[in-house]
């Protein structure tokens, strides 16, 4: 068996959901950059590694087999589309007009809120576009891909070429947004509230660390578990 420390970050959540808070303790992204090991991502975010894997064991112990790598590639798709893209749907609008008067009543004592505010202006375009994309291009395929091998009849290839294609688009696109989100975080002290705050400057920064809470998550359901699985049942009906 191979050893925990040499796992991938990704693998282990994909596993048991109940290990990204402690990656996200830790301050170790499990969905954009879940591809490397545990050790490595200790070594760059300078980790004890025994501390982490310690907490790791201690949950793996009482893991329980988790939901989202139980359910189908169908059932998976329904639920990002109905909890994370309506999700991200609603938080959009409020985010932003919240964002909009700090950075015009508070902007020139802190001058960073202008800086958060354009990201997640840029954030919320890239977003709707990617989710779009996502729903009706790559996840209608995904579906078809199940039917017909649940089904046993012949799909024709699609218009995009090998699924890796568009499925790196996505990754990459996760990756922005990851990126940017983690800027958001620094610029706004991980979303602490200063000593000057109002409570719309409170409920903004509140507001922000859930929709990023909420955007590892979403992330990770795709680049961890829909994706990979998705590519082997490719594999397996276009294979000659």
């Amino acid at each position: 068996m191979e050893a925990l420390e040499k796992r991938k970050v990704g693998g282990i959540v994909a596993e048991n959901f109940k290990t990204a808070k402690i990656f996200t303790a830790y301050g170790i992204d499990f969905c954009c950059k879940g591809g490397i090991s545990i050790q490595d991502a200790c070594e760059k975010n300078g980790v004890v590694l025994e501390n982490l894997l310690n907490d790791l064991k201690s949950e793996l112990t009482h893991a329980q087999k988790p939901t989202h790598t139980a359910m189908s590639l169908t059932e998976l798709i329904d639920h990002i589309i109905s909890t994370h893209h309506y999700y991200v749907e609603s938080s959009l609008s409020p985010i932003k007009a919240y964002l909009q008067k700090l950075s015009q009543v508070h902007g020139d004592r802190h001058p960073e809120l202008h800086e958060i505010k354009d990201l997640f202006f840029e954030a919320s375009d890239g977003l709707t576009a990617h989710m779009k994309k996502e729903e009706l291009i790559l996840f209608p395929f995904i579906k078809a891909m199940e039917t017909a091998e649940e089904n046993g009849f012949p799909l024709s290839q699609p218009h995009f070429g090998h699924i890796v294609n568009p499925i790196a688009m996505m990754e990459h696109e996760h990756d922005t947004e990851g990126d940017r989100f983690r800027q958001i975080s620094q610029l706004s002290g991980g979303y602490n509230t200063p000593a000057d705050g109002c409570q719309t400057y409170r409920v903004a920064y509140a507001m922000l660390k859930e929709f990023e809470e909420d955007l590892h998550t979403h992330i990770h359901l795709e680049n961890n578990i829909l994706f990979p699985k998705a590519k082997d049942l490719y594999q397996t009906m276009y294979s000659e």
